[in-house]
């Protein structure tokens, strides 16, 4: 391949590459793409190509800028499908049921953002933990107050990630202070919609919190926005314990199921995203998969609340989109490698298994087809947004021993999923340009002009 000559810069990363065209589990190999000595090139923030670089090198300007990471992983960014930028600060709050957890912990948090100051500086913080763990894209809940989510689109475009936010609503069932009107609710999304949903890498996700915390007036409005206008993603939770479905049912009791309700409100279809999906029948995976919405798989909340155990398999069995979900703060860590690890296990539960590749898949183009943004990231296809992350098997002494011994591929990527955390991540890049490397003074990149 002739690399253009145009006069943009282009840069060329060094290393060994991993990428997902489709998934694991429906093509096995021939779902990724592996090149133990391969080349990255990206230019105006979108990849150019990806190869061996034994064939691209020949053809390469000799002016680029050159990135060696020799020992090092490269993929694409991560991507966390459901998480809650305002309960940071309570990650590692003593779990309790989800109710007592929400009255105990999340609904004070939550309060503490209506000051826009406040909401600020949890944004940026929230921001840069994504980053710095290597998750580039997310679709996030705030808060009932509109200035929480304005600091949240602020500081995601400031750093020009993909975001995908709503203000919370919320009209019943919850602390007075949290609490909008159907009327209120509505208006305010109107204007976030207006300023932010399509601004750069931005949408809105209509976000109703869940079906009890929202009237019937709340959810019939949401859900009519939701149609109204083209983009808009709608997320919320479903059937994460049995007595928060229990609660569901008796406030819409002639609702079929929990996810019933939300169909009744015209809030089931494409871009509609159910965090859990838990305690859910087969009937509503196939209404789920009949209409084109996704699920995120969200496993450390899942057993910190001991909420249950997520069936992969039958979703894959209804052909259904599924994305991992960190759930900050009732998810106890913002890295996909932990999350992937506690996925492993909760499926381990359930008679099943995860494979490296298919939870690597997962963590990148899989939630990239959930959010249905798979034409813009999640892989190295030319074309695609250069949002990347490297990753260092050497960063702990453990995990540097494990790999050292691993004596084929994928027991290299399933020594990461169990061992890793944020420390294997040595540099994150959105849009080609990094915007975090793990030791500034010592840099572990070795930058070549």
């Amino acid at each position: 391949m002739r690399i253009s000559t145009d006069n943009s810069p282009l840069l060329i990363l060094r290393g060994e590459i991993v990428h997902f065209i489709d998934d694991p589990l429906a093509c096995g190999a021939r779902a990724y793409v592996h090149f133990p000595d391969g080349l990255l090139l990206v230019r105006d923030g979108h990849v150019l190509n990806c190869g061996p670089a034994a064939e691209l090198e020949p053809n390469l300007p000799v002016d680029a800028r050159r990135v060696g990471c020799s020992g090092k992983l490269i993929l694409p960014g991560f991507i966390d499908t459901h998480t809650h930028c305002a309960q940071t600060e309570i990650i590692a709050s003593h779990s309790e049921q989800l109710t007592v957890w929400l009255e105990k912990y999340a609904w004070p948090a939550e309060t503490r953002h209506a000051d826009p100051a406040y909401a600020a500086a949890g944004a940026r913080f929230f921001c840069d933990q994504l980053l710095r763990h290597g998750t580039t894209t997310a679709m996030v809940f705030t808060t009932v107050h509109p200035a929480c989510t304005e600091a949240l689109f602020e500081a995601a475009f400031a750093r020009r990630m993909r975001m995908i936010a709503g203000k919370v609503l919320m009209d019943r069932n919850c602390p007075e202070p949290l609490r909008d009107t159907p009327t209120g609710g509505d208006t305010q999304s109107r204007v976030l919609i207006e300023k932010w949903h399509g601004r750069g890498r931005l949408a809105y996700a209509v976000t109703p919190r869940f079906a009890p915390t929202s009237t019937e007036e709340q959810m019939h409005r949401a859900g009519r926005l939701f149609g109204e206008i083209p983009g808009l993603y709608l997320q919320t939770h479903l059937a994460e314990q049995r007595t928060e479905v229990a609660w569901a049912m008796r406030l819409y009791p002639g609702a079929r199921s929990y996810l019933d309700i939300y169909e009744r409100f015209h809030q089931l279809g494409e871009r509609s995203v159910f965090a859990h999906c838990i305690w859910l029948d087969d009937e509503d995976r196939r209404r789920m998969a009949a209409r084109g919405a996704s699920m995120s798989f969200c496993p450390t909340s899942n057993l910190f609340l001991g909420s249950g155990l997520f069936d992969l398999g039958r979703a894959r069995d209804f052909d259904l989109h599924v994305g991992l979900g960190s759930d900050i703060g009732a998810g106890t860590s913002f890295s996909m490698l932990q999350t992937l690890n506690e996925a492993y296990k909760v499926l381990r539960l359930t008679g099943q298994t995860l494979t490296p590749e298919a939870g690597f898949y997962l963590a990148t183009l899989g939630g990239a087809r959930a959010l249905h943004l798979d034409m813009h990231i999640g892989n190295f296809l030319p074309g695609r947004e250069a949002d990347f992350i490297v990753l260092d098997p050497r960063c702990t002494p453990l995990l540097e021993a494990r790999t050292s011994r691993a004596t084929t591929f994928a027991e290299r990527l399933f020594a990461l999923m169990m061992l890793g955390d944020d420390r294997c991540v040595a540099a994150t890049y959105v849009l080609g340009e990094p915007v975090f490397q793990r030791d500034v003074s010592a840099p572990p990149l070795a930058v070549l002009h």
